[in-house]
């Protein structure tokens, strides 16, 4: 584990924890010093995997299978994670969908499910976690540089429900600024993942629309996550920050 000890003590939660940019953010939180539970829908091996990785080095983790459509499920992966380890002192909302196509032909199903999970769970989510949090909770949230920029067609819904998180955001921040709880978006350009991979069929569009010439990695937002996680970022709430190679630029 990490010689950096910054969340001895702390308990975060990570909707959508099992890949990508969601199991660098475990990895990253649990190497200092968080007890971490995680959220996965459907990845069992890879839930497995980092259970496994993060308790050989000596780490706290806990693994809740839960879809992030389901209003109770949320609820309940934010109660087992108190009931757990005690308290909660850090979520990270994470989990997400991306479904692009036509106007005349994207469904009415892919819209909602987009909705639930990009924006319908962070809400959720975060007002369950609040009840736990104590002055220095942190919410983040894994919105998208698509808030702010969408320059390819068939990203409509996409793009809709990250800059719903702009808004969203900046509410909660002052409904929870009076007791010293931060919330925060996080706004990634391309990283490579498996729904968006560096060699994938989109990279060579992607990295032409980037000051930086190639994708992020997950442990670079990962890093920014646990900054704004941090003792540092205590007076960073409301914001939208953007870690995009240039995306928006």
């Amino acid at each position: 584990m990490s010689n950096q000890r910054t969340f001895t003590g702390k308990v975060a939660l990570v909707q959508g924890g099992s890949r990508g940019i969601g199991a660098a953010i475990v990895k990253r939180l649990a190497a200092e010093g968080a007890a971490v539970a995680f959220t996965y829908a459907s990845s069992a091996g890879a839930a497995k995997a980092l259970v496994d990785g993060i308790t050989a080095e000596g780490g706290k983790v806990l693994a809740i299978k839960a879809d992030s459509a389901d209003a109770h499920a949320i609820r309940n992966a934010v109660d087992s994670t108190v009931e757990t380890f005690g308290r909660l002192d850090i979520l990270v909302n994470n989990a997400g969908v991306l479904a692009l196509g036509a106007l005349e032909d994207f469904s009415l199903e892919d819209f909602d499910r987009t909705y639930a999970v990009n924006v319908r769970s962070v809400f959720i989510a975060s007002q369950a976690a609040a009840k736990h949090m104590g002055d220095g909770g942190r919410i983040i949230n894994i919105g998208s540089t698509n808030a702010d920029r969408m320059p390819f067609a068939g990203g409509s819904a996409y793009a809709m429900s990250k800059s719903a998180l702009v808004g969203l955001v900046k509410g909660l921040a002052r409904d929870l600024g009076p007791r010293g709880i931060t919330v925060n978006n996080v706004q990634p350009g391309p990283v490579d993942t498996d729904m968006n991979p560096a060699n994938g069929e989109m990279a060579e569009s992607m990295l032409g629309f980037m000051a930086l010439k190639r994708y992020g990695h997950a442990d670079e937002i990962a890093g920014f996550v646990s900054y704004l996680a941090g003792p540092q970022a205590g007076y960073v709430t409301g914001a939208s920050l953007t870690i995009d190679g240039g995306f928006g630029a």
